[in-house]
């Protein structure tokens, strides 16, 4: 399309040329660049290409924001332009060895964790499906009661809801062997071997069997759903496997290296990783459930005000542990039920300043922001609209702390994770769904009403825009 390829040549312009930048990538949502000089990049020329709907630094790549669908035509046409193109993954590596310790070991952390996120939600989605179906309501427009489901019925829909929590461990050791150089298939093997049904079900061992004893005290359990005995396994093991290639010769090396890997990791997990890191586990859940049992609504309106905060910072995914310790060892997500207003609340303001605003431009990027925060994804709308203006964004986490506020009182739980907003209505088919809806109404209301009462007016973006021409270069 001759209208993305212009845009396409205008933002690698505006970036410093060719040989201002390194290597480009995309997500969801960003194009980001790797450059040489940050002086070189023109962000107000950026800014102004069509389509851009905001662009900043961060984790050391320079990302420039366009929305979904629009990245991935844009990311083509870039790459046609001769810029060095790479995978999200390479290209995180390479941004990691600008950041301090904590930044790289969260960037790590959902490295690991976003690629099992997918599975995760198609979880969380037949979890809802089934809630929906096995409803008295549902099944009497069917002339049917809960008594005529069949059992072999109920077992398909286990199979579809209980699988991958159960083989949790083998995706997560996979994955971070993936991470952290090691043979993907051998971390499958090793997590696999941690849910042996040799060993006794870690479920049934929680209400009614005893672990097996080694050497009379330490506990050997299966680790079904487990995350972290896995994650610590498969970063040890995948040293462990680079160490041991190193040094066995290579006619050895198909032999020898997976034997001793997975013989020694075993042995590691299961007597000394995985009684330490489930305890660990435990007490991180415990912390978890304390903090979202704050009585009066608390817990719910400090992380729906905060939670828009804590995604600018880019350190989000970090979160992912806990809601799939919830989701493992309950069934369901209060956690998801709170932060689906902080994004919805986004979209309510964003959407303020497009309905307030008599600039066409900003009027064109803000309507459209809001539709994808209302799709669960933020970044446009807070970027590209809401910190720009700044009281929108502010008036957006005022909304997301009363909606999350709503949601703890009302005891507003999901069957997933991940999914936000319009999406998310599928976490709530088990006789949750008018809550939930309500939740995001009084989220995005209460955000917008606050905009467009006292976060925007044109004179203040005609002052917002006059300060930003004034910057120095």
């Amino acid at each position: 399309m001759a209208e993305n390829k212009k845009i396409a040549k205008e933002l690698v312009e505006a970036i410093g040329g060719m040989e201002n930048i390194q290597s480009v990538a995309h997500c969801a949502t960003r194009l980001r660049f790797m450059v040489n000089d940050k002086e070189q990049i023109d962000q107000e020329a950026v800014e102004n290409v069509n389509k851009v709907k905001g662009a900043f630094f961060n984790s050391g790549q320079y990302q420039v924001i366009l929305g979904t669908g629009t990245v991935n035509q844009i990311y083509d046409e870039v790459d046609k332009l001769g810029v060095n193109a790479t995978d999200k993954s390479e290209q995180s590596k390479s941004a990691a060895k600008d950041k301090n310790a904590l930044q790289r070991a969260i960037r790590t952390l959902g490295d690991v964790f976003v690629p099992i996120i997918p599975v995760l939600v198609a979880t969380g989605l037949f979890m809802g499906v089934r809630g929906l179906v096995m409803q008295e309501q549902i099944l009497a427009l069917f002339g049917m009661t809960p008594a005529d489901i069949s059992d072999n019925f109920l077992l398909f829909t286990q199979i579809l809801t209980d699988t991958a929590f159960v083989f949790l461990p083998a995706l997560v050791a996979w994955s971070t062997f993936r991470v952290f150089g090691g043979t993907p298939i051998i971390g499958l093997v090793l997590g696999l071997m941690l849910v042996s049904p040799e060993l006794p079900n870690a479920w049934d061992v929680a209400t009614e069997i005893e672990p097996l004893y080694f050497f009379g005290f330490i506990p050997v359990v299966g680790y079904q759903g487990a995350v972290l005995p896995a994650f610590f396994a498969g970063i040890l093991g995948a040293k462990l496997e680079q160490f041991i290639r190193k040094r066995v010769p290579e006619s050895l090396d198909l032999i020898v290296t997976p034997f001793l890997t997975l013989l020694v990791m075993i042995i590691a997990a299961l007597f000394v990783i995985g009684p330490i890191f489930h305890t660990v586990e435990e007490y991180i859940l415990q912390g978890t459930l304390a903090v979202l049992n704050l009585p009066f609504g608390i817990a719910g309106f400090l992380i729906g005000g905060l939670n828009q905060i804590i995604v600018i910072t880019g350190v989000h995914h970090i979160f992912n542990l806990m809601e799939i310790q919830l989701l493992e060892n309950f069934g369901s997500n209060p956690y998801n039920a709170i932060i689906t207003s902080s994004v919805a609340a986004q979209g309510g303001a964003a959407l303020a300043v497009g309905m307030k605003t008599k600039s066409n431009k900003l009027k064109a990027l803000a309507l459209p922001s809001s539709f994808s925060a209302f799709l669960g994804i933020t970044e446009p709308a807070i970027f590209g609209v809401n910190l720009r203006y700044v009281k929108p964004f502010v008036a957006g986490l005022i909304g997301g702390g009363v909606g999350g506020f709503t949601a703890s009182i009302l005891g507003l739980k999901g069957t997933g994770m991940a999914i936000t907003v319009i999406p998310g209505t599928l976490l709530y088919l088990n006789g949750q769904v008018l809550q939930y809806i309500l939740v995001n109404i009084i989220a995005i209301v209460t955000a917008f009403v606050l905009t467009w009462l006292f976060g925007f007016s044109d004179n203040e973006r005609k002052e917002t825009e006059a300060n930003a021409e004034n910057r120095p270069s």
